[in-house]
């Protein structure tokens, strides 16, 4: 059976070659922005095509401002620090995410509390997330606290795994309720929409990565989104060494940070986005493809876009019947020249985190035995 899958796959991308998990494509005027920022030597922090980047994903993704990073995990950072969060706060998120959500409330001090997942998004469960609050949270001058630790709970961060949305209406309601801050990590859902509206512009504040492996690429780099244009500027300057504007004179008014994102390699970036649209179409075949093809295969099932969603596939997944099934497919598909991937180890089971509070995870664990990520790059020839 999972011979048939390899020949698919080497049939998809029509190479009998090693079929990468996902690589990037340079097809537009990458070449182009590149060598005008050398030719014009701005190739660091400062440049046209970082304010130009920045402007592009704002009307790309209807957020009021964006603001650039040097990483996707800088962007988190500077949010939940944008969003109050301190030293011995707690923050919830999901165990099924990728280490950058938790090593950046780590950064800060803070300490995670793992909540479970849906089966139909693979992200940050709303309901999972009520129930957990009825039980240890309470409100206090206005502020949430956990009754059992006395810690101050002051945000959230679901994240939309592999591209798909999250049911991110009801989660903003949820925080509404409790006096909690949503931060959304959308590293992976660049073009992606819930109800029609991008992913990243529902939280008060949300973090897109631009890693070499994502759907559009700036080599690396992140980019924070806002809706208050007041807040935007303000991260605009702290992510700037907080160096206060003068023709000559070094003055610095706050705590800053080395987070901007260089002028080359906003470039990339600019370019990139041109074809975001082509590239989203191509992922979204390659999707309706294996999910035809997986139809027919005993033991398989192919995860689709979630209800009122538009998912950009950045990573498709594929769900074996249980974790012998997944340890064999992956071992077959990595013999035969067909790159996969499990999900990421849970976060619970790593240990920095394995003394932190779960909610008992039944989703997420169920998922850590069964995804296997499969091809997934964009099919279209330069």
């Amino acid at each position: 059976m999972y011979n048939k899958v390899v020949n698919f796959i080497h049939e998809l991308f029509q190479s009998e070659e090693f079929i990468p998990l996902h690589a990037p494509l340079f097809i537009g005027n990458e070449k182009k922005y590149l060598n005008d920022c050398i030719d014009t030597t701005f190739v660091s922090s400062v440049g046209a095509y970082v304010d130009r980047f920045e402007k592009d994903i704002a009307n790309y993704t209807g957020a009021t401002k964006a603001v650039v990073c040097v990483s996707g995990t800088n962007a988190l950072h500077m949010a939940l620090m944008l969003v109050g969060v301190e030293r011995d706060d707690e923050v919830l998120t999901q165990a099924l995410t990728f280490i950058a959500t938790c090593n950046a409330i780590s950064y800060i001090g803070a300490h995670p509390v793992f909540i479970d997942v849906d089966k139909a998004t693979m992200g940050f469960s709303p309901s999972a997330l009520k129930e957990w609050l009825v039980k240890n949270a309470e409100i206090k001058n206005n502020q949430c606290f956990n009754k059992n630790t006395g810690r101050r709970i002051k945000a959230c961060v679901p994240m939309h795994t592999f591209g798909h949305p999250v049911l991110i209406e009801e989660l903003v309601n949820v925080c509404n309720d409790y006096n909690i801050e949503l931060v959304e990590d959308a590293a992976e859902s660049i073009g992606s929409l819930y109800k029609g509206k991008h992913t990243g512009t529902f939280g008060k504040i949300g973090a897109i990565s631009f890693n070499g492996n994502k759907t559009i690429t700036t080599g690396g780099g992140g980019m924070l989104l806002f809706k208050d244009e007041e807040l935007a500027n303000y991260a605009k300057h702290i992510t700037t060494q907080a160096k206060v504007p003068h023709r000559w004179e070094f003055v610095h008014d706050n705590i800053g940070y080395n987070y901007r994102m260089p002028n080359i390699n906003a470039a990339l970036g600019c370019a990139q986005l041109e074809n975001l649209d082509r590239y989203i179409q191509s992922k979204r075949e390659t999707a309706k493809a294996y999910a035809d093809f997986f139809e027919n295969i005993d033991g398989i099932d192919f995860f689709e876009e979630p209800e009122n969603c538009f998912s950009n596939y950045w990573l498709n997944v594929v769900l074996l019947k249980d974790k012998k099934s997944q340890l064999d497919f992956l071992e077959y598909t990595n013999d035969n020249k067909v790159m996969t991937r499990p999900v990421w180890e849970l976060m619970n089971r790593l240990p920095m985190f394995e003394k932190c509070q779960n909610d008992g995870l039944k989703n997420s664990l169920w998922f850590a035995d069964r995804v296997v990520n499969i091809p997934s790059s964009v099919r279209i020839k330069e």
